[in-house]
């Protein structure tokens, strides 16, 4: 079954097919460490997860890399507030950065590069840039000559600016430029590479072109071909990096080395509060710990996450979140009961028929640009499945689960004792007899040993007062 994903560069959903058999390039933007991450950049960095997850399950060996910016325009900004050294400033941030990833459960990339380790890599880049006539200095500065990149041509993959966000010629400003790192498409000029200091106490790093630091922009594509090569499979990030970031990125990645920079450039739409775009001034930013101390767990945010497209707007509100943490809880609950659950006299002979059926459709979600608000769908056609034994039941949700990444094979299971069992499969024996009132005194007895017994269309569900 082909794997497709939506390609941001044409536009279009396209069959997948990596550079080299069954492995994969994939690169992903990361933090900018200069504040917690907030529940738009964790929504990001799960459907990164879910996508090399999909990947995985798909059989491919995927190396994955993403990148901390460590120095930035932000970042100097908010370090001078604090009077703190910028390498200190940082560290709590990125330390918060690997603790929220953990806390939801994505998986651990190759390599998590750092910006500042990473400057004589983007010094080579900005020299062949020079060298090619496609960059140049105003005041100390190093920008990117958008007008002469375009007018260089070449294919349909190469030397276009403004192909990926579908920036239009006449939009471009010509020998117009600007110095700050984030802008919108209105001031499409040329971008700084390398900024000269301007004050004394900035960060500076020697270059032939003259001494300053890196631009964000270059940052990206110095790490990603490093570790990738100069082109490579996946490239991934959040919608609003469309511009100017990713494209900036391969306008200098291109012009650089005359490749194609990214086979596929697939990004993830933004996440709403109460329907409101997240601001500072109406309150509605919120990070992990925000959601841990209202007693949320981390993974009922990955639960939320799954019941959206990632091409689709996700809105967050407390209510939603309670309800995947409810569903969560049920699937939790479900799982140590498949685990217990006592044997019916009826055995279920398992169709293999119904359990291929179950993976062909999992497999053609997933496959089908990540369709997972279809993949939850399905998920919970196989929790209300009659026609599956607790075990069957049991492997395929794990098996699902290898891309959800909800952790549910590692929930811990409280034996259930011999003692309880056997009474809770003789109660069951009178219930399906329709003895209740033998039926209940066997519950109660159950009950006096600590657990409780709950009876659905699968079959007795054990667990834990």
């Amino acid at each position: 079954m082909a794997l497709k994903f939506y390609n941001f560069l044409t536009r279009k959903k396209e069959n997948f097919k990596s550079l080299r058999p069954k492995q994969v390039g994939f690169y992903a933007c990361g933090p900018t460490v200069y504040d917690y991450a907030h529940i738009g950049n964790l929504r990001t960095y799960i459907f990164e997860d879910i996508l090399k997850r999909t990947l995985e399950y798909n059989g491919y060996k995927v190396n994955h890399i993403v990148n901390i910016t460590d120095v930035e325009d932000k970042i100097i900004r908010e370090s001078q507030k604090t009077g703190k050294s910028i390498a200190d400033f940082v560290k709590p941030y990125e330390k918060a950065f690997f603790e929220d990833l953990k806390k939801l459960n994505i998986e651990k990339a190759q390599k998590y590069p750092k910006a500042t380790r990473h400057i004589k890599e983007m010094i080579k880049i900005i020299e062949a840039l020079l060298k090619k006539g496609l960059a140049y200095e105003s005041d100390g500065s190093i920008y990117f000559d958008i007008s002469k990149f375009s007018a260089k041509g070449g294919s349909a993959s190469v030397g276009k600016y403004g192909k990926l966000s579908g920036l239009k010629s006449r939009e471009l400003k010509a020998g117009a430029r600007v110095d700050v790192d984030e802008y919108d498409k209105a001031s499409a000029e040329d971008f700084v590479l390398w900024k000269a200091p301007k004050e004394s106490n900035l960060p500076t790093w020697s270059a032939s072109f003259g001494a300053g630091r890196p631009g964000w922009h270059i940052e990206c594509s110095a790490m990603s071909m490093k570790y990738l090569g100069e082109t490579f499979d996946i490239h991934a990030g959040a919608v609003d990096l469309l511009f100017p970031h990713h494209e900036n990125e391969i306008a200098q990645s291109e012009g650089a080395t005359g490749k194609p920079f990214v086979k596929y450039f697939i990004e993830g739409e933004h996440l709403s509060v109460n329907g409101e775009k997240m601001s500072k001034s109406l309150g509605n930013i919120f990070n992990l710990h925000d959601l841990e101390a209202k007693k949320f767990d981390p993974l009922a945010l990955r639960y939320l996450a799954l019941t959206a497209h990632y091409r689709s707007k996700l809105n967050f509100t407390w209510e939603s979140l309670q309800s995947a943490q409810n569903a969560l809880s049920n699937l939790r609950d479900l799982i140590v009961n498949l685990k217990n659950q006592p044997r019916s006299d009826v055995l279920i002979h398992d169709n293999q028929k119904i359990v291929n059926r179950f993976k062909k459709k999992f497999l053609g979600r997933i496959n089908n640009d990540m369709e997972m608000p279809a993949v939850v769908a399905l998920l919970w056609e196989v929790v209300k499945s009659e026609k599956l034994s607790p075990k069957t039941k049991y492997d395929l949700i794990i098996d699902f689960d290898k891309v959800f990444g909800l952790n549910l094979g590692k929930i811990e299971v409280k034996k259930i004792p011999v003692k309880v069992l056997q009474l809770a499969k003789e109660r069951e024996k009178y219930r399906q007899a329709k003895n209740f009132a033998k039926s209940d005194i066997l519950r109660k007895k159950i009950e006096s040993l600590g657990w409780l017994i709950d009876d659905s269309s699968s079959g007795p569900k054990i667990k834990k007062k």
